[in-house]
């Protein structure tokens, strides 16, 4: 941690610096109870005004930023620009279009495609800074939990970095996602458990052993590394915030960097106003939004085909909860179904393929329009946050792969005229 920011605790208001504390408050860590969300999860300020008057000269932003990590680094946590990963990561296409089914909407819709990080998700952005942060510090082994995604991120990541990666994963995971974490290089430890388990079981060793645990909702560097996809939306929008962003939701991380992001920009004076945020989860893994304005939070078991954001105790709740409440976001949440839908709606009309916790955003959007709730001449963003190849199974009940033919022009034309 840099002395231009410090961490707050989201729940008691107390403040730390780096030296102090890693990942969560010390205050209120101790009032955690097994079940419930964790407490004391941690919030990076910056000194807002000095950075403001730096970044807002007027020849700052004169074209597109190219690599925000780099031209926003004033508001990372780090010291050296060198200590990033050489790895591509961001910087990923934000695609435009005003059609649906063939027929022109009366607004636009843009798709953030962060399938294309090097190891195919949004993750690689949390994944970045948490290893930069441990190179400058001269540690080499991370830790993480993972229904895949961070796993095989933080491997990924790591292997570019010449860091050990150490990942827990229930052993329901999709074996996609298994095998790039072996692939990469990484030490992989199954749990006959949940995701929750894995969180928990990845803590207690990481304790044990004296590892970097990069867990969200946890190590308070994975909301800096992913508030930077909204410094690219303010980039690639010309220096403008979008009407609309559809966000998925499962821990409550993602959403909570997405706000996080533009908090900053907010904070430092380059915008005057947060976007609308919507929040979209599973109806079977809905423990994050059913419970946003409830005096006490009851989970309920996660059953859902979207398995990166199926979770029973959303770790950030608080967070995410919170800047929900303070920005006037909006939340819903969409079946398994409606999730197949718009992934198959996303490939046949767009070109991308995605895995369905990606789509549940798209789903969203869908079920907006659906509704007209979306304004005329309004900007919507949908954030697809991994590639469908990380998830074949879950899609195979919406295809249809045909029999092998004989090589010969007849069977060709029995198909072609069928």
């Amino acid at each position: 941690m840099t002395d231009k920011s410090h961490f707050q605790c989201i729940n008691c208001g107390k403040t730390y610096s780096e030296e102090e504390v890693k990942y969560l408050c010390p205050k209120c860590e101790k009032e955690n109870t097994h079940g419930l969300p964790p407490k004391g999860v941690l919030k990076t300020i910056y000194n807002y005004e000095n950075i403001g008057k730096a970044i807002s000269k007027p020849d700052r932003f004169q074209k597109p930023v190219r690599f925000p990590e780099l031209d926003f680094f004033e508001l990372l946590p780090l010291h050296d620009k060198s200590s990033l990963p050489v790895l591509r990561i961001g910087q990923t296409p934000l695609y435009k279009t005003n059609t649906l089914k063939g027929e022109r909407l009366p607004f636009e819709i843009y798709l953030k495609d962060d399938s294309q990080n090097p190891t195919f998700s949004f993750k690689d952005r949390a994944s970045a800074i948490v290893s930069a942060y441990a190179k400058e510090n001269g540690i080499n082994t991370i830790v993480a939990a993972s229904t895949g995604n961070a796993g095989s991120s933080i491997a990924g990541i790591c292997a570019s970095q010449k860091q050990k990666a150490i990942v827990f994963v229930p052993a329901s995971a999709p074996q996609a996602k298994l095998t790039q974490i072996v692939m990469y290089g990484a030490t992989i430890i199954p749990v006959d458990g949940t995701y929750d388990d894995a969180f928990d079981l990845s803590i207690e060793a990481s304790k044990h052993y004296g590892w970097y645990n990069r867990n969200t909702a946890y190590n308070p560097l994975t909301i800096e590394g992913k508030k930077i996809v909204s410094f690219e939306i303010f980039s690639e929008m010309n220096f403008s915030v979008p009407d609309r962003i559809f966000v998925p939701v499962g821990d409550g991380v993602i959403i909570s960097g997405v706000y996080k992001g533009f908090e900053d920009l907010l904070n430092i004076g380059l915008i005057d106003q947060m976007p609308v945020i919507v929040g979209v989860q599973a109806e079977g893994s809905d423990n994050l939004t059913r419970n946003i304005y409830t005096e006490k939070f009851i989970s309920k078991p996660s059953k859902t085909i979207a398995d990166s954001i199926s979770v029973d105790i959303p770790r950030n709740f608080y967070m995410a909860s919170g800047y929900i409440k303070k920005y006037n976001g909006e939340f819903l949440t969409v079946s398994d179904n409606e999730i197949l839908d718009a992934s198959v709606s996303l490939s046949r009309e767009r070109g991308i393929f995605t895995e369905p916790a990606s789509a549940a955003a798209y789903a969203g959007l869908l079920k907006y329009i659906e509704n007209n709730r979306i304004e005329n001449n309004s900007k919507n963003v949908v954030l697809l946050t991994g590639s469908g190849l990380k998830d074949l199974s879950s899609v195979q009940k919406k295809i249809k792969i045909p029999k092998a033919i004989k090589p010969c022009l007849e069977e060709v034309k029995k198909i072609y005229l069928s």
